[in-house]
């Protein structure tokens, strides 16, 4: 009889403690995550969330994939992370037209501010502009020069409406005084080869992912978008120093999560997305490729995006940029 009952005390006991192991939540993250990059490959996005992603699912535990989903100039990819569900299973890492679609197209399907959780602003990187060799153009001041002298008969390629080169571009046409007009293609890897092909004869390529064609000679760089020189970029002058002052284009890489998702999961990515940021391995090959690390605080992130969307709707205003 003692035996029995305690045979059935520590089934009771037994069972007392499986349920409260199933009634615990699973530790985030305890299955793989899903980062969509809202571009195709090759262009700046991606190659920060290929570099990211491996690093993140080391030290994650979990598997980070990266999933292209690109079009629009990033929309649909952005919108489908907005509608996903807030679970931190499902990220987006964007760039500049995360704001700039908002403020070229009469509706886009989600708010910048209104439906994301900022996780971190990871990083930074300036573009460069460059010609075709068969552009006769070899300074700033000679491509201003050749624009002004053939109004409309220079065009650059750009990586949708409202994305980077885009932007880049217009300002440069907006300081400038010119009018070379933007060919769009479906994200920066196609603009890119569009540009070394020879396709269109100038462009506003980000230095991550391009600079190998200038070392090559097809393509000839003549400035750079930042105030001070690029180490990936030896002897390329600024180009508010080469001929156009007041021209400044920096591009970021911010990490968001639909809007909702709790605040300790915020927190674990962001501690995360900083621990595999702040590795020298990874530090110094993001700068081989010109792109330098920001590493933010959620908070700080989601006061750039703020910032930002005023920044931008002066020069978009001012020429005119709408995309319907």
């Amino acid at each position: 009889m003692k035996h029995t009952v305690m045979t059935v005390v520590s089934c009771m006991l037994m069972g007392a403690s499986m349920q409260a192991a199933w009634a615990q939540p699973a530790k985030y993250p305890d299955r793989a995550i899903r980062l969509i990059a809202p571009f195709p490959p090759g262009g700046s996005v991606d190659v920060n969330a290929r570099i990211l992603a491996p690093l993140l699912s080391k030290s994650l535990g979990q598997q980070v994939v990266v999933d292209n989903r690109s079009g629009a100039s990033g929309i649909i990819g952005t919108a489908a992370a907005a509608k996903s569900p807030a679970d931190g299973y499902t990220l987006l890492i964007n760039t500049t037209p995360l704001v700039t679609n908002t403020l070229m197209y009469a509706t886009v399907p989600y708010n910048v501010l209104a439906d994301f959780e900022t996780i971190s602003m990871l990083s930074s990187t300036p573009s460069f502009l460059s010609v075709h060799p068969s552009v006769p153009a070899r300074s700033v001041r000679d491509l201003l020069k050749l624009a002004k002298s053939h109004p409309g008969a220079l065009n650059y390629a750009s990586a949708g409406v409202g994305t980077n080169p885009h932007i880049a571009g217009e300002l440069f046409n907006y300081l400038g005084k010119t009018n070379i007009l933007a060919v769009q293609f479906k994200g920066g890897g196609p603009a890119l080869v569009a540009s070394i092909s020879g396709e269109v004869g100038v462009a506003f390529s980000a230095v991550a992912g391009a600079v190998g064609y200038v070392e090559s000679g097809r393509l000839r760089a003549l400035g750079v978008t930042s105030l001070k020189p690029v180490k990936a970029l030896p002897g390329v002058p600024p180009i508010t120093e080469a001929g156009l002052p007041g021209y400044e284009f920096i591009a970021w890489f911010v990490v968001v999560a639909p809007k909702g998702t709790p605040r300790e999961i915020i927190a674990t990515l962001n501690e995360h997305f900083l621990k595999v940021l702040s590795v020298p391995d990874t530090v110094s090959r993001l700068e081989r490729d010109g792109v330098d690390v920001i590493g933010s605080t959620p908070e700080q992130a989601a006061a750039t995006l703020a910032a930002e969307v005023k920044k931008w709707a002066v020069v978009i205003k001012e020429r005119g940029m709408r995309a319907d």
